[in-house]
């Protein structure tokens, strides 16, 4: 009896020693894992639904007296604004996976993750969808939690699924030496204007663009074309690759210009069925949406967070020699997110710092004449007769005045 307690402590002490060891080697991260739906179950999806609550206030875009404003991976509201003083929210197209849409002579273009949908918005009372190009997008946002450190796709089978959303839990695993990335593949659909047409705005958060008689539209790193002559039937021309971590597209005279998290790149529509890469201008990482005014583009960079450096400028680049684009002036910002420009203003939403009107004294010389410091500002549309904007929960319209904006509404969104 004695000899066998004797040797108890003894294998208590060596186990403890091998958990010690074994602990060493590994850790507790956080891992997401993608919850699936059914391609089929997914397409199904879209929906005319009567108006609701926006869950999480997205991009804006307007056309003829509506605003659309989207709601994150979800879809659609459709939002009277026959009278800017009380704005009416009247439909809520329910479009799993979306993130842009843009509008043509009362057809409505909008991605549903990897499809094209269209809908016929000429009744806005009766709102129905006319086509649907399936698989078109290889590369659509995944979304993943910026908090993972790791992704495991499971099973996930993205010729019949679809990717709506993420789990997230702290797991066991063993350590590995190099430092660890979050690993997307990029293939296969892994993660990865003519005078009688009436084309609608979007802001400068944009990814979709209509030039005539094609749709431009960019994901992460691809640019996907489509030729809508025949809005009713739509088809996609070409898919050609666009550059690296593409965030915003803007067009502006026969080109395209595309904001990236490490700069801009510029293409011009002499075809434009296959655009042509003319040149880029590279900066520190940072997001990057772009408006052009002439022969200066200019940028905001937003640091401080995901999008790299810790500082935020608004960069004003010299466009003049489209295949030499050089930094004409940089001006520091506190938090910048989308900009606008009507005349000579530029329009920049500051995000928790506000709204900024810069005059332009000249395209490079900027003076800043008015902040809007009360208000949270995300994206902008200066229209030619009132300044539409959209900033935390609150969709705003404001009256142009010299150097200053007067309120005419705010609506609350959710």
């Amino acid at each position: 009896m004695k000899l066998k307690h004797l040797f108890l402590p003894l294998f208590f002490l060596m186990a403890l020693s091998c958990d010690k060891n074994d602990d060493a080697d590994y850790e507790f991260i956080q891992v997401a894992s993608p919850k699936l739906m059914s391609k089929a179950a997914f397409r199904s999806a879209v929906k005319v639904n009567a108006p609701k609550t926006i869950e999480e206030p997205g991009k804006i875009y307007v056309y003829q007296d509506y605003i659309f404003v989207s709601d994150v991976d979800s879809g659609v509201h459709i939002i009277d604004n026959t009278n800017p003083e009380m704005p009416q929210a009247i439909k809520f197209i329910e479009i799993p996976g979306n993130e842009d849409i843009s509008v043509k002579d009362n057809f409505l273009f909008a991605d549903s993750a990897t499809d094209l949908v269209v809908f016929d918005i000429s009744d806005i009372n009766n709102v129905v969808m006319s086509e649907r190009l399936e698989d078109v997008f290889t590369v659509y946002d995944y979304d993943i939690p910026i908090e993972a450190q790791e992704v495991d796709y499971g099973k996930y089978n993205y010729e019949e699924e679809i990717i709506i959303g993420w789990t997230l839990s702290t797991e066991r695993r063993k350590k590995v030496d190099n430092t660890r990335v979050i690993d997307v593949i990029f293939n296969d659909g892994m993660v990865g204007s003519q005078a009688e047409s009436s084309t609608g705005t979007g802001g400068s958060l944009a990814r979709f663009q209509i030039v005539d008689n094609y749709l431009y539209t960019v994901g992460n790193y691809e640019m996907a074309i489509f030729n809508i002559q025949n809005l009713e039937e739509p088809f996609l021309v070409n898919t050609q690759y666009a550059g690296w971590n593409i965030e915003t597209m803007f067009q502006a005279e026969g080109y395209l210009y595309l904001g990236s998290t490490n700069g801009m790149y510029i293409y011009n529509l002499k075809n434009p069925s296959a655009p042509e890469y003319v040149s880029e201008f590279t900066h520190w990482e940072g997001c990057d949406p772009v408006v052009v005014n002439g022969d200066y583009a200019y940028l905001t960079l937003r640091g401080g967070n995901l999008c790299g450096q810790l500082e935020s400028v608004l960069e004003v680049i010299d466009i003049s020699n489209k295949s030499n684009p050089t930094l004409s002036a940089r001006y520091d910002l506190e938090n910048p997110y989308g900009l606008g420009i009507r005349n000579n203003m530029l329009y920049v939403c500051d995000g928790t710092a506000g709204l900024k009107l810069f005059e332009l004294e000249t395209p490079k010389d900027l003076k800043l004449v008015n902040t809007l410091d009360d208000i949270q500002a995300t994206d902008v549309i200066p229209l030619e007769n009132n300044l539409i904007m959209i900033g935390g929960n609150t969709l705003y319209q404001y009256e142009y005045k010299e150097n200053n904006i007067e309120l005419i509404s705010s609506y609350l969104l959710n």
